[in-house]
């Protein structure tokens, strides 16, 4: 029997402070990744990369949401035409504060403009409000004992059939495929303190409505504005975020915050300053389509060449797999499209693990200049990690696995040529 996905959120403080440990990793080169966060990663367990290790990574058996691709039947489709639910409610302990209308257009067109940029045009987000109001719940806020982490049982049961009882006289829930619940942001506590917004995705026994199961449902609380620059016009981006979930997309930070992926995907801070999903994600999502992504096996030396992640055209991923579970993986990043913090360009290092868990780090970036402080000093981001590109000339080098990869030449158009190495 399919374990049922509970997607619950570990969120990462607000403030991120990077934790530096003394742990020595056999690492070096011109430029090398910063080795306190290699050190947790998971590769540290292997030896030499493997000539034959797979490109596409799958699933791995008990890893609750994983990397691997393809991502496991039953998640919300990536591509094409998805209907979301937005249901506004609020509570009779807690009225909506401003109007219904209001609350939805804080996400709306936005979230699905995201989308559209971040696909390439291959997922058309369309979203739908078709009670204008506030749906007001017959019971209190507090009742429904909902604090952060909470489990599925007993409250949000309770709140999901109470909604399910308030919108199916005007709503079919048939004609949709995910449901948005924005709360009235005045209840619960402020998300600059407590982060409630939760995503529960492939439960089984769950509230039925027009005969369709709720499966896959995001709640979003509060928001996720602390008066910082561009926090108010960036705060859209939980949804996102939460919906990701349902589309199989694990959490990159963990319980001490984002310093293992940075600033480099919404799924480890979706805070502050625009960004977008890393490459590895868009090709799970199924957006990297028509030979948009490369794979270096074997032995040896290779020549590739990567265009900008924003653009629509050409390679914008490279994927050196070290063993069946995992590998590195390189894209080219610039300010552009939904990255709006990039303040250095560049190939964009990082290791990727389908053993490792959401929450727990499947995902750690390579910093090009360790200890440097960073280039970008934007609230909310990770400082360390924005400048961990590498640039021309500059090489990654893990003496452990024996893979090196080098950015040998780049042009007017931002494409980098990168050389990969292999034992």
């Amino acid at each position: 029997m399919e374990q049922a996905r509970l997607r619950r959120r570990i969120r990462r403080p607000r403030r991120v402070t990077v934790l530096l440990t003394t742990a020595a990793v056999a690492l070096g080169a011109s430029t090398t990744a910063t080795a306190a966060q290699l050190a947790q990663s998971s590769f540290l367990s292997g030896g030499l990369a493997r000539a034959s290790a797979p490109c596409s990574p799958a699933p791995v058996p008990g890893v609750e949401m994983s990397e691997g691709l393809p991502t496991p039947p039953g998640r919300v489709r990536s591509t094409g035409t998805l209907k979301a639910l937005n249901l506004m409610i609020d509570f009779p302990d807690v009225r909506g504060e401003g109007t219904a209308r209001e609350r939805f257009r804080e996400f709306f067109p936005r979230t699905s403009d995201w989308y559209r940029t971040s696909s390439y045009g291959a997922l058309d987000y369309r979203a739908y409000a078709p009670v204008p109001r506030w749906l007001r719940m017959p019971r209190s806020f507090a009742s429904y004992g909902i604090k952060r982490g909470s489990p599925y049982s007993p409250g949000y049961r309770r709140l999901v059939q109470d909604i399910v009882n308030a919108a199916d006289p005007r709503v079919d829930f048939r004609l949709y495929d995910l449901v948005n619940v924005l709360v009235t942001p005045n209840a619960g506590p402020s998300a600059v303190d407590t982060v409630l917004s939760v995503t529960y995705s492939g439960l089984r026994d769950v509230p039925k409505a027009d005969g369709v199961p709720l499966t896959d449902v995001s709640f979003v609380y509060s928001r996720q504005d602390d008066g910082s620059p561009t926090a108010r016009h960036n705060a859209f981006r939980v949804l996102p975020h939460e919906n990701a979930h349902a589309f199989g997309v694990p959490d990159l930070y963990t319980a001490d915050g984002g310093g293992k992926a940075g600033h480099w995907d919404v799924m480890s801070e979706d805070w502050g300053a625009g960004n977008d999903f890393l490459a590895w994600h868009k090709r799970k999502l199924g957006w990297l389509g028509g030979g948009r992504f490369a794979c270096a096996t074997g032995h040896g030396s290779s020549v590739h060449v990567l265009s900008p992640l924003a653009g629509p055209d050409g390679k914008k991923l490279l994927y050196v797999p070290v063993s069946d579970t995992a590998g590195w993986a390189v894209e080219v990043r610039t300010q552009a499209g939904n990255d709006h913090a990039v303040c250095k360009p560049g190939a964009l290092v990082y290791w990727v693990d389908a053993a490792v868990d959401s929450g727990s780090g499947p995902v750690v970036v390579a910093d090009s200049a360790p200890d440097s402080g960073g280039c970008a000093k934007e609230a909310n981001a990770n400082a360390e990690l924005t400048d961990a590109p590498f640039g021309l000339h500059e090489q990654f080098s893990d003496r452990r696995t024996g893979v090196s990869i080098e950015v040998t030449g780049r042009d007017g158009d931002g494409r980098h040529r990168v050389r990969v190495t292999r034992p």
